[in-house]
């Protein structure tokens, strides 16, 4: 009991470190947003973009070497140093004064994304196997951290730039840099090293896990769930501010709305790991990715494109043309009209239609000519309380999936969690670094916001259709008179 009592209280400060990371590592997201509305800098879509990703491309090819580092020295000694280095770039930040000043300082800062690939290993050294699931759940509940900054700093900034609109922001990142410094010292006292006992490798032995295709097919499953979440912990500010039209502070409220339950629900998804397995929880997961993704892929829009029309039924002489009609010789044409007062509906598609006369008096048709062009207008309004709850609901799927997922390395990678729970890490952080950016390509090409949830659909089928192959041949390999005979009777 003193065992697992020592435990659980490396796994609170190994949690909290982690949310004040996570916290720093999406501070971008909210910062940049800010700084372009209010005009402080004048950053294109694509370069706010690469804001938004620098940082996490830092924490994300970082992850594995420090993962090596945790796997050798223990985590105590990483970590501590990790919170108070990173640190000195933050304190440092409100001196940027372009892209690329600021970007800079946002790659160093960014090494606070590899702290879960820190953590990772060493709370897994501190808990026994059918502990795991629920501790690398719990420890994962740090990505809650995002829902802080989204949540927070927009009323700060508010806040500190009532007084000086130019130079007010420059506080937030030095309070972030505050707490990183705090943090780190806290750490270097209150907690106890540990490291996995094994025989020292080679470069080679170390390295030797990632040759294993799995590994690989667990990191793209990471790159979803992990990699959209952080992604979109940072794309839904400046989505709910451009497409609905919120203020700073209610689209920050709306993202922190995404972003707590996807963490919070993390160690529901371990729980669950551990109870149902890992794979049939992934199951789920991809599967709702893919409804979701479909669901919220139809962007607001009004699309006028060509409807029913009217064609002369034999040849003649137009006698009469009016709004509600055209006569040719002794038939009678009605033309529908444009109805200005029609209601479209909040929650669902909705269409009208009308005619626009393309004839003139006395004029000759023949058979089959053209009339009356019609026309049809598509409204969808993307109720934005109802775009919410989907996003939350893929959120908490991802939440979930991302417990999933490193549930799987403990029990395939026993003694190697530190550079597998790196490499898988660093893979799932590169899709919260190309994340904006591809998104802010797909913007500016298609126009419209929802495209980025047309790359997440694709990416879900590609993940679910691969572990299900994986799964059908296991089931081949284990039981393969099963398999023949599920063949023949199905």
């Amino acid at each position: 009991m003193a065992d697992l009592s020592q435990s659980h209280r490396i796994l609170f400060f190994n949690t909290l470190a982690f949310i004040i990371c996570f916290a720093c590592w999406t501070l971008n997201g909210v910062l940049v947003t800010f700084l372009n509305d209010r005009g402080i800098f004048e950053w294109s879509v694509v370069e706010i973009g690469w804001l938004l990703g620098i940082p996490i491309l830092t924490g994300s090819v970082m992850r594995l070497p420090m993962g090596i580092l945790t796997d050798k020295f223990g985590g105590k000694p990483v970590y501590s140093c990790l919170l108070v280095l990173s640190s000195i770039p933050l304190f440092l930040l409100p001196f940027a004064y372009n892209f690329w000043t600021f970007a800079i300082l946002s790659f160093l800062f960014g090494m606070v994304g590899t702290s879960f690939a820190i953590g990772v290993g060493y709370t897994s050294v501190y808990y026994p196997k059918e502990w795991q699931g629920r501790a690398l759940g719990i420890f994962g509940m740090g990505n809650s951290g995002a829902a802080l900054t989204t949540f927070l700093a927009p009323t700060l900034l508010t806040k500190f730039s009532e007084s000086d609109p130019e130079n007010g922001w420059k506080w937030l990142p030095v309070i972030y840099a505050s707490v990183l410094l705090t943090m780190g010292i806290v750490f270097l006292i209150f907690t106890k090293n540990k490291k996995i006992e094994a025989a020292p490798k080679t470069v080679s032995q170390v390295f030797k896990p990632l040759k294993s295709v799995r590994v690989w097919r667990f990191g793209l499953y990471y790159f979803l769930v992990f990699g959209s979440f952080v992604t979109f912990s940072q794309w839904l500010l400046p989505n709910f501010l451009n497409v609905y039209h919120t203020t700073l502070v209610m689209g920050g409220i709306f993202a922190a709305i995404f972003s707590l339950p996807s963490g919070v629900i993390r160690a529901y998804g371990g729980f669950l790991s551990d109870r149902f397995g890992a794979r049939k929880v992934m199951y789920w997961v991809l599967s709702s990715s893919v409804v979701l993704s479909f669901l919220l892929m139809f962007p607001k829009m009004d699309i006028t494109t060509s409807g029913s029309g009217i064609t002369a039924a034999k040849a003649g002489t137009v006698t009469e043309v009016a709004k509600d009609k055209i006569v040719i010789g002794d038939k009678t044409y009605p033309i529908t009209q444009e109805d200005k007062n029609a209601k479209h509906s909040k929650f669902l598609p909705s269409k009208t239609s009308w005619q626009e006369v393309v004839v003139e008096q006395n004029q000759q048709v023949q058979k089959k000519d053209l009339l009356a062009e019609g026309i049809t207008q598509i409204h969808f309004e993307a109720n934005m309380w109802i775009y919410l709850v989907l996003v939350i609901l893929i959120g908490s799927a991802w939440g979930i999936g991302s417990a999933a997922v490193y549930k799987h390395i403990p029990d395939y990678f026993p003694n190697e969690v530190g550079v597998v729970g790196g490499m898988v890490g660093m893979l799932g952080g590169l899709g919260g670094f190309v994340g904006p950016i591809i998104f802010g390509y797909l913007l500016s090409t298609t126009g419209f916001w929802t495209s980025s949830w047309m790359f997440i659909l694709a990416v879900s089928l590609i993940c679910l259709i691969w572990m299900h192959r994986v799964v059908v041949k296991l089931m081949k390999e284990k039981s393969p008179e099963y398999a023949k005979d599920m063949d023949r009777k199905h």
